[in-house]
């Protein structure tokens, strides 16, 4: 199976296969895991400088920051899926 790759903003691609979770960053406990990540070497800032609007957590522990919103990139991966499976 082909993995799609997602745009998650000013030309970054997340492959769609490695995507575990897409969140939001205001919580507590998700600016610890953006810290731990940091501290680890596996934080990717793709914001270009804005403000951070979702965080994508992959299957290799690495977190991504994007200005692109959750739901915009839940449905650029659903549309990916569609394709992948011969949808709509």
């Amino acid at each position: 199976m082909k993995a799609h790759l997602i745009s998650i903003g000013f030309g970054n691609v997340v492959a769609s296969d490695k995507i575990v979770a897409i969140i939001t960053p205001g919580s507590s406990p998700i600016r610890r895991l953006k810290d731990q990540a940091k501290k680890k070497g596996k934080l990717v800032d793709a914001t270009q400088g804005r403000r951070t609007r979702s965080i994508i957590v992959t299957d290799s522990d690495h977190v991504v920051l994007s200005a692109i919103g959750c739901e915009t990139i839940t449905q650029r991966l659903e549309k990916s899926d569609g394709e992948m499976n011969g949808g709509c």
